[in-house]
């Protein structure tokens, strides 16, 4: 993957905030993949995701408003950059190149 280093749970982390457009926030963000994916997903795990893909620059995050629910604090947004568009578009490039190539005798299987 040479210029876009992404793991399968980070890839799965990015292209949720953006189907979350607007609304990903650490909680939304884990609902969101256990709902899809449906498998539990660690608030830690999360959150060092979270925090690599900050780092990459493929995320960016900012404060939002503060709630009493939450204690009085604010929840964190996240969104895309257009490198972390760049990173989800070449893995899914990727993957169809890779599936494309499969032989159809290949995928030709029947049960037993």
């Amino acid at each position: 993957m040479g210029k876009y280093q992404l793991g399968e749970f980070e890839e799965i982390v990015l292209l949720t905030v953006g189907v979350l457009f607007g609304d990903a926030y650490g909680v939304s963000i884990k609902l969101a993949i256990e709902e899809k994916l449906n498998r539990k997903v660690s608030v830690g795990a999360l959150q060092s995701a979270l925090k690599r893909l900050e780092e990459k620059s493929y995320l960016t995050s900012k404060e939002g408003e503060s709630t009493s629910e939450r204690g009085g604090r604010p929840k964190l947004y996240f969104t895309l950059t257009a490198a972390g568009r760049d990173a989800i578009e070449h893995a899914r490039e990727v993957r169809n190149e890779l599936y494309n190539e499969i032989p159809k005798i290949a995928l030709d299987l029947k049960m037993v």
